[in-house]
């Protein structure tokens, strides 16, 4: 059985505009972490990002969300397959 190798996570920034990623790990402090998780980047939510390079544009449980480049770098995301 041959299996694609999954991608290796990226920081949410990194996500090219378009894309859509599931959220593997938050890093940073314990609020930090806990204020994301309470707008829905919990791990394992699906995140697209929209637009942007120093304020990322994002939608998340039907919400769109703009995140500074510090915060969005410490989202990490496993990019999924385009469909």
């Amino acid at each position: 059985m041959n299996r694609m190798p999954s991608p290796e996570p990226m920081p949410l920034c990194q996500l090219p505009a378009g894309a859509t990623g599931r959220v593997c790990s938050l890093t940073g402090d314990i609020h930090f972490c806990q204020r994301v998780r309470e707008m829905g980047f919990g791990e394992s939510s699906c995140v697209t990002k929209v637009s942007g390079t120093t304020t990322i544009l994002c939608q998340v449980s039907g919400t769109r969300i703009a995140l500074s480049h510090a915060a969005a770098s410490h989202i990490l995301v496993e990019p999924l397959a385009q469909k």
